[in-house]
């Protein structure tokens, strides 16, 4: 077979070529994509720390505005419970009237304003989770390009955060 015979004659050349090749390959490969990737995937980890940062310090502050909020309460209704003992002292049963209608107002101003912060709370854990499940998602995809279904993502991030 004249292929086989003319295989020693040219064998050198054709290696020669196929390290040309490679080498071209590797270093266009290796010098042009990978820091363009690494690059995407750092400006991303930047991105997804940045707004778990924000999460927490908006966290943060709604346990401060709570905590705000139980001492004013607090302080609200030891004034309130004062100010009903002095008046049970000084006049009969119609002050006593009227002073329990004051407390049921500042009852159901207390509850509103609980039911708020708890509203308030609530969204801030909501929209932490929804963010903390989506940058989740999004490693996992990138890192692994395995796509995890959204409530997965968001089940596996409230079982860390309840822990």
């Amino acid at each position: 077979m004249p292929q086989l015979s003319q295989l020693s004659e040219v064998y050198l050349s054709q290696f020669l070529w196929l390290a040309i090749a490679l080498g071209f390959i590797f270093f266009v490969i290796a010098r042009g994509m990978v820091p363009k990737i690494q690059a995407t995937v750092e400006a991303r980890e930047k991105q997804i720390a940045g707004d778990l940062e924000a999460a927490q310090k908006a966290r943060v502050g709604a346990d401060e505005t709570e905590a705000a909020w139980r001492e004013r309460m607090d302080a609200a209704r030891a004034d309130a419970a004062r100010i009903a003992q002095e008046a049970k002292t000084k006049s009969g049963l119609d002050t006593e009237t009227k002073v329990k209608a004051a407390a049921d107002k500042i009852n159901t101003k207390v509850e509103s304003a609980q039911a708020k912060i708890r509203d308030t709370v609530s969204a801030a854990r909501a929209e932490i989770e929804s963010v903390a499940a989506e940058a989740t998602q999004e490693m996992v995809q990138r890192l692994t390009g395995i796509a995890v279904d959204k409530k997965e993502a968001a089940s596996a991030v409230k079982a860390e955060l309840n822990v």
